[in-house]
């Protein structure tokens, strides 16, 4: 099941840009170890998804996993071969806004070596570069 807002009061946002880093969020709250973003991206719901399923497999459904972004931004996109005009398309489907520095999974309840394994191969699912942090040592972004 993707994530996706419940019931939206407003479906069509403005873009907005992405500069800056995380001020929130870019340290880990929850878990012992986490994945934070060192590029600014729009993740789709798709992408956490298959990156929370690479996450629990790989450890067996053992351990907790927390997902610390949420798709709450609505892109829209108009049909192809659809001529200019006649407004904004309609919604095509949900991303999250993550900018440098942003937790985005955080793990516990496993060993070291299986939570950077899990959090390396989630990473490949994600559009963005990313690292693997451990709570305690230094957790900001160089970015």
């Amino acid at each position: 099941m993707l994530l996706a807002p419940r019931r939206p009061k407003y479906r069509k946002q403005h873009r907005g840009r992405l500069k800056g880093t995380a001020h929130r969020g870019n340290t880990i709250a929850f878990g012992d170890y986490g994945l934070q973003a060192l590029e600014p991206c729009w993740l789709e719901a798709r992408q956490i998804e298959a990156a929370r399923i690479a996450i629990t497999r790989f450890m067996k459904r053992g351990g907790k996993v927390w997902i610390r972004v949420f798709p709450d931004k609505p892109v829209t996109a108009k049909p192809a071969e659809t001529r200019m005009g006649k407004g904004k398309g309609a919604l095509d489907h949900w991303v999250a806004v993550v900018k440098p520095g942003h937790m985005i999974f955080e793990i516990s309840g496993v060993s070291e070596e299986v939570a950077r394994e899990a959090a390396r191969l989630a990473s490949h699912k994600l559009p963005i570069a990313t690292r693997f942090v451990v709570k305690g040592e230094a957790e900001r972004a160089e970015a």
